[in-house]
């Protein structure tokens, strides 16, 4: 179990990405949440297995590939234990 931060930056608001990101998570059986940030970047704080947030990238990136600029992800030890997967504000 290991938590991940990403942020996505480029063309990644009001094209369906955060609604995106939780349909695919919540598929994936991970936890955390994902929100809009002032700056135009969407940031992810999502808990699971390590292979499993890596998949959820990859499907993230091959879906909006033509929207995505740049990604930073880091790895650390899980902090809070999340419920499911949400959208917040």
């Amino acid at each position: 179990m290991t938590r991940a931060r990403i942020i996505y930056s480029g063309t990644v608001q009001g094209v369906g990405f955060r609604y995106t990101v939780q349909r695919y998570a919540v598929s994936h059986g991970l936890r955390g949440w994902v929100r809009n940030c002032r700056d135009g970047t969407v940031e992810i704080q999502v808990e699971g297995p390590k292979d499993t947030i890596e998949e959820l990238c990859r499907d993230v990136e091959e879906r909006f590939q033509e929207y995505i600029q740049n990604k930073d992800i880091q790895f650390s030890s899980p902090e809070t234990v999340f419920k499911d997967f949400r959208i917040i504000h």
